[in-house]
């Protein structure tokens, strides 16, 4: 039986409002952090220049001296600090679109907003030859006009879920068809710039894309975290939930409007990371039990799991340097596989 979702405000009217925590999903978070923090300090202190955790903490802490420092402060922990803050930042922004659209598939990578991006980043990178920071800017609007036209064709007496996602679809594969035809028509250095910018890479970032992420996570996340009670109570439906007394369309649209600004800024950063979106949700709803993500759970899977495979592309191919989107792209679609095929069976259980 699915326990209650974490955090949930349940109130009547005229009620004081209670805060519900759940003991599996404290413990669950508590794991997560622990395996995190695990997963942090080895990447520290593992790669082609060995470092003893005494040497870690010192450069963290700000007391590095040499080499240790260069190698903690300069190259490892903003390529690291990217990845957790990226990951989070998605899977935040996927479990926002699943609890909005009551769906599964509800993912930033799945209904256009990441391809929305690439193809803002790419007219950046083919047609005006743009810096990083104006590509990243392009990837930004990118996915903001995007999730514009999603909403707005979507829209017709209020927002339904599969219709949203339908329409995602269709935003979706006419971005990728776009940004396949920018890729034919660029020269051959715009096109190999382009091609490894659509891969999705934590490789060479810096201080600048941890503060973009970050800023973005600490103002939207107490964001969605406030219209946590709306979101569960919209994903009663909408009927339910207006007669709980949920303004539904402006509930609706702030939590869109933060998912595609946490979906925007981490592409923006990182290129399309595949899949952390969609997965992230789904694998804290399982762990939790719970009847819904909870945004902090789904957070913290969605950073372990970025962090993880990065790890992981590091030790496997450690001369390849190979972008951690290639990892999340084949992990992913193996998942995406395992969550049609889960759906489809349980609908067949029920006819």
């Amino acid at each position: 039986m699915n326990r209650p979702v974490t955090g949930t405000v349940l109130r009547s009217p005229g009620e004081r409002v209670a805060l519900r925590l759940d003991s599996r999903t404290v413990t669950v978070g508590l794991l997560l952090s622990l395996a995190l923090l695990a997963v942090m300090t080895v990447t520290l202190m593992t790669g082609e220049y060995q470092l003893s955790i005494a040497d870690v903490v010192k450069a963290v802490a700000g007391y590095g001296e040499g080499a240790a420092d260069f190698i903690v402060n300069t190259l490892r922990l903003p390529r690291l600090l990217t990845a957790v803050l990226v990951g989070a930042a998605l899977a935040v922004s996927g479990a926002l679109l699943q609890g909005l659209t009551r769906n599964s598939l509800g993912s930033p990578d799945v209904i256009g907003f990441s391809n929305g991006a690439a193809t803002g980043a790419l007219l950046m990178i083919i047609v005006f030859g743009g810096t990083m920071v104006q590509v990243a800017v392009g990837a930004f609007v990118g996915a903001i006009v995007a999730a514009v036209l999603i909403y707005a064709l979507a829209f017709t007496r209020g927002v339904q879920g599969f219709r949203f996602i339908l329409i995602g679809i269709g935003i979706n594969a006419l971005a990728l068809s776009v940004n396949s035809y920018l890729i034919t028509r660029a020269s051959l250095y715009d096109a190999v710039s382009a091609q490894a910018w659509l891969v999705g890479s934590v490789n060479g970032r810096g201080w600048e894309q941890v503060y973009a992420v970050a800023i973005a996570l600490v103002i939207l996340l107490p964001l969605a975290l406030y219209h946590a009670r709306p979101l569960a109570m919209m994903e009663l439906g909408d009927s339910s939930a207006k007669a709980l007394g949920v303004g539904v369309e402006r509930s609706r649209a702030v939590l869109i409007v933060a998912s595609v600004l946490l979906a925007a800024v981490a592409t923006a950063a990182a290129g399309p990371i595949w899949f952390v979106a969609l997965a992230a949700p789904q694998l804290a709803r399982r762990l939790t039990r719970s009847a819904s993500p909870g945004l902090l759970t789904s957070a913290l899977v969605g950073a372990l799991l970025l962090a993880a495979g990065d790890l992981a592309i590091q030790q496997l191919f450690p001369t390849a340097q190979l972008p951690v989107g290639t990892a999340t792209g084949c992990l992913g679609g193996l998942y995406l596989i395992w969550l049609l095929a889960s759906e489809w069976r349980g609908k067949e259980s029920y006819t």
